[in-house]
Order: C-alpha cells, then structure tokens, then sequence
C-alpha cells in the first residue's frame, strides 16, 4: 500500500468543507501524514465560515486563526494525494493545478466507494453544516482505513 506524507482537501473558496474534512480527519486519522485543507478560488485568505465554525466547535474541534490558502502546484508532490468533495472541483484542479492527475486526484466519494457527493451546506441553515459534518465524519472513517489499510484492500 502507498504511504502518503501530505493529505490535501480542496474546495471551492476553502472555507468550508476543505477545513472540516481537514480537521476531522486530522481528529481521527491513524497515520503520519500532514493533512491540509486548500481552496481552489482564493483571491484573498478568508476566515472559516462562520456555521462550519459552530459545527465544528459544537463537536469539539477548534482552528483559531483559519485563514483559506489557495492549493498550487508545490503543494502537490511524488507523496501526496488530494481529495475534492465534488466533480467541477476534481476536473479544475487537473486542468489549472500541473502537478495534480489522476494518480495523485481524487473525489473523495469515488475514493472510499459512496455514491451520495457530500453536499455543500453554503447558504443553508446551521442544521444543513451538521449534516455535511456528519457525512464528512463517516466518508473519512472510511479514507481513514483505506489509507492506513484497516479496510484490508489492497490500493
């Protein structure tokens, strides 16, 4: 199985569900890899949006001071993959990004075998980041043990 030594979530502005799927996993990740969150447009750092910030608080996790980056191609080398949340943001990262492909670039959906992209709560109600808290928490159980090989698949 291949290790990995960086683990990047991109999305959108990276203010949202790149952060808490960042933090999550960082939470509940059994291996050594440093894990990053990333925007993919990001004109300026922006802070954490604001319900993703209650949700994750309300679930004891805490980032003060997070500012968005922009993911560009030194983030990307030989030892890390990416993982986007939806299909736009995996196809702009391969074309923009010059050292993302499809070896290192993943939705992370496809990755760890669900069907249901995990929803993007921009503009919906407190309860809305709750559920993508939800849904990203158990997604990244399982890229958890997919990439530490607690699955027993061979990658």
């Amino acid at each position: 199985m291949r290790k990995y030594k960086r683990v990047i979530f991109a999305e959108g502005n990276g203010i949202t569900r790149a952060p808490m799927a960042a933090e999550i996993f960082k939470s509940i990740y059994k291996g050594d890899a440093e894990v990053l969150s990333r925007g993919i447009v990001v004109q300026f750092p922006e802070p954490l949006n604001q319900k993703a910030l209650v949700v994750m608080k309300s679930n004891g996790i805490d980032i003060p001071g997070f500012e968005s980056q922009k993911l560009v191609a030194s983030d990307i080398t030989l030892d890390t993959i990416v993982f986007t949340m939806e299909a736009s943001s995996y196809a702009k990262i391969l074309a923009t990004i010059e050292t993302a492909s499809e070896e290192n670039t993943f939705l992370l959906t496809d990755y760890v075998g669900e069907e249901l992209p995990i929803m993007n709560p921009f503009g919906g109600t407190l309860q809305t980041y709750g559920i993508c808290f939800e849904m990203l928490k158990t997604t990244l159980g399982k890229l958890n043990d997919k990439l530490t090989g607690s699955d027993q698949e061979v990658s």
